[in-house]
């Protein structure tokens, strides 16, 4: 039977509002502070509603109110690893809120499948509305100086056998030696041309409809992979208008030909527009470089390095960039790392926190940035420094009561949304969320975040 329509019965009987919960628990937190190279332990726990004065060095900082999780839709049976996972939210050009989630396999053969279930929100995520088997609402995208709009649009991956390709300029297993899938790379420049440069979906000023383009991208040194007998096109992650009006874009996966014809494992790569995102140009890299101290299998990687970026521009001018290394190699720390050039030098990565697949950042109009995190558990943090420098304990979203559970708890992919000048949304999915029959199902909840600044 079809996943959504199933999951509609289910989001009826779960509901798609908070139940009356009391005021929630209160409590003080003292900051314990952390290193990217201890043991991973449980955070401050926010499962629940719950509000939270934070103190740092005895003196109160912050006050987190976190609301109660809403639950967007629960799936009816098991599932394999990919269905009610990856959530996004954002704002419709309406203003409403659309809240997405994967309804197909994670593979390769999905990319560019919009198999998804959603909700929308229309009163700022107090409650939401589960849709069914209607198109996805598309999303507001970037607002470029011009008026247009612009968000990155991923393709469906091309068979092998359907391409004239050349010879590969590497090859490799994908994770580790003798480990993993199989990874070919050819040099960008000398594929086809539907293999070249990116995807982007416009909106014009003043039209009402869509169109996916086929852009310039200027890097002659830029690597792309097949795996699996397929090709895909990927060139994921934030953009962002400068202080110039020029549009930034952080993506991955970064693969570029080294002077002695060898490729390193991935690094994020940041492009730079001055024309309206049709042509883009190679501005940075970050290349991969693990601290084998926080990192002891950093070296071992030969395809995936840094991946999965998030990044803002400060108000200070300055980039901050948090990047993902997790993969089948143990658990694995994100890095961070700033420039204060608009993207052109990077500071040196330094491991984080080893929480850390798809992390996610959001800025507030109140100075606080925060960040999400996952697998292990889902996690949030904050920073009140401005420069991304000094965070919190991390708020665990799920409990967790063993090494096992705590990678099982959740996929780990979060996404974030602003909604005021001191408020978010999370969005996040739960796998061990309980049923009405009490059985285990995938689950994937949403709420509130209001973060107020004491000092």
């Amino acid at each position: 039977m079809n996943h959504l329509l199933v999951m509609v019965a289910v989001v009826l009987l779960v509901g798609c509002k908070p139940q009356n919960y009391d005021a929630g628990a209160e409590k003080d937190w003292d900051e314990i502070g952390h290193t990217p190279f201890s043991d991973i332990k449980s955070g401050i726990p926010a499962y629940d509603k719950t509000t939270v004065t934070y103190n740092r060095g005895g003196i109160p900082q912050l006050t987190i109110s976190l609301g109660e999780p809403i639950v967007l839709g629960v799936a009816t049976q098991e599932e394999p690893w990919g269905i009610f996972q990856f959530p996004s939210v954002y704002y419709g050009l309406d203003g409403d809120i659309i809240a997405t989630w994967s309804m197909h396999p994670d593979s390769i053969a999905s990319y560019g499948k919009e198999a998804k279930g959603y909700s929308i929100s229309k009163d700022g995520g107090e409650s939401w509305t589960f849709h069914a088997g209607e198109e996805l609402p598309k999303d507001s995208g970037l607002l470029l100086p011009n008026g247009d709009r612009i968000k990155i649009h991923t393709t469906e991956a091309l068979k092998l056998e359907d391409l004239q390709l050349p010879k590969p300029v590497g090859e490799s297993h994908t994770y580790y030696p003798d480990g993993g899938s199989y990874t070919y790379l050819y040099k960008v420049s000398e594929l086809p041309d539907e293999l070249q440069g990116v995807y982007l979906s416009r909106l014009k000023k003043g039209e009402k409809t869509w169109h996916v383009e086929h852009d310039k991208m200027n890097d002659p040194l830029a690597v792309r992979y097949s795996r699996g007998g397929l090709f895909p096109v990927v060139w994921r992650g934030n953009m962002h208008v400068a202080g110039d009006g020029s549009a930034i874009a952080g993506v991955y996966p970064g693969f570029s030909l080294n002077s002695d014809g060898t490729i390193d494992a991935s690094g994020v790569f940041f492009y730079r527009s001055e024309d309206n995102g049709h042509s883009w140009d190679i501005l940075s890299r970050i290349p991969y470089v693990p601290d084998l101290k926080a990192d002891p299998f950093g070296d071992k990687r030969l395809i995936r390095g840094y991946h999965e970026p998030a990044f803002e521009i400060l108000p200070d001018g300055s980039f901050l960039c948090v990047m993902r290394t997790s993969d089948g190699l143990d658990v694995s720390p994100i890095y961070i790392t700033r420039s204060v050039d608009m993207g052109r030098t990077w500071s040196k990565p330094r491991p984080f926190t080893r929480n850390g697949v798809k992390p996610q950042l959001v800025q507030l109009e109140n100075g606080v940035i925060a960040l999400a995190s996952g697998r292990p558990g889902m996690q949030l943090r904050f920073c009140t420094d401005g420069k991304g420098e000094h965070w919190t304990d991390p708020f665990e979203m799920l409990p967790y009561d063993s090494d096992e559970e705590k990678m099982t708890i959740s996929c780990g992919y979060p996404s974030l949304l602003a909604i005021g000048n001191n408020a978010f949304l999370i969005m996040y999915s739960d796998f061990k969320f309980q049923n009405q029959a009490g059985e285990l199902r995938k689950a994937i909840k949403i709420r509130r975040v209001e973060v107020s600044v004491l000092k």
